[in-house]
């Protein structure tokens, strides 16, 4: 840290979780270093149970289950005190990848479910990935340039950006490799997306809500137990194959036949019906700098 100065002690974090949203997702992982002024460094890293079921999608991302948690403490546990999570990150600027959009609300909402409160009026928030972003453009022109080595002209005009995609992809594919030479190899969606969006997902072959209070719900489910929920989903305004889906699920549950065919599912058509399981227990909390099963002891966490 030879070009960062501090003024008080810095943390880098990253979480990992149940989900996306701060208002319905919970912690499952939380690793931290601090770097003080003077030099010194201090590293703590610890899971959590998060007493809601971790969905399979982002077991995927981060390979965390409900088995590898279930004897955690719950993240409430382990915020307060003079050696929780609260005591440690008080006063102390914030740092990270992608913090100002997922980590800080996630932790915020944390704190605030915990009864204690993430203060960030006098301190600075330093997100690394929007400093990437400022400098490394993810846009067609930055494209242009790191692939094609030009500037862009006329970009945002429709002729020159269908042009300048041409080319770009032309690029990828005699840089990478490991690319596909086919459109169907080159596909980007996510083939657990039932939509574009990925607003509903195939998970376990059935249809799930990715989104708002019932995300993990399975949708048949829903559409028998709340219909009103999915009319009220429906009145807010969905993507035309969302919207598709929900009304057939609507009919399924009201008597009619039910016909969950968009994006990829599987080759046999699937129920989309199905119980979600129940919360893992929740175990007594050690503070923040106890030693979790993987990860080392608090004082020695990492990733």
């Amino acid at each position: 840290m030879d070009r960062l100065t501090l003024q008080r002690p810095i943390i880098f974090f990253d979480l990992e979780a149940t989900g996306t949203d701060p208002a319905t997702d919970r912690i499952v992982e939380l690793a931290a270093i601090k770097i003080w002024p003077d030099g010194r460094r201090e590293e703590k890293c610890r899971r959590f149970n998060p007493t809601i079921p971790i969905p399979p999608g982002a077991t995927a991302v981060h390979g965390i289950t409900d088995e590898d948690v279930k004897d955690e403490p719950e993240f409430e546990r382990v915020a307060r005190g003079d050696r929780g999570i609260r005591a440690f990150f008080e006063g102390c600027d914030l740092a990270g990848f992608n913090i100002i959009k997922y980590d800080v609300p996630l932790l915020a909402a944390e704190m605030e479910r915990a009864g204690e409160t993430l203060d960030l009026t006098r301190v600075s928030l330093v997100d690394a990935f929007r400093i990437f972003v400022e400098h490394e453009p993810r846009d067609l022109a930055g494209a242009v340039a790191f692939y094609l080595e030009r500037e862009h002209d006329g970009a945002h005009g429709a002729a020159a950006d269908a042009q300048a995609a041409l080319e770009v992809l032309e690029a990828q594919l005699a840089r990478y490799e490991d690319l596909g030479a086919t459109p169907d190899s080159l596909d980007g969606r996510n083939p657990d997306f039932v939509d574009v969006q990925g607003k509903l997902l195939w998970v376990d072959g059935q249809v799930t809500l990715d989104f708002g209070k019932h995300k993990g719900a399975r949708l048949e489910q829903l559409a028998r137990d709340e219909p009103s929920y999915v009319d009220w989903m429906l009145e807010k305004g969905v993507a035309p194959d969302v919207a598709g889906m929900l009304r057939r699920a609507l009919a399924g549950a009201s008597g009619g036949a039910t016909s969950p065919s968009a994006g990829s599912q599987p080759s046999a058509e699937p129920s989309i019906a199905a119980e979600t399981p129940d919360a893992v227990p929740v175990a007594t909390a050690p503070p923040l700098d106890a030693t979790s099963p993987e990860t080392g002891s608090g004082d020695d966490g990492d990733e």
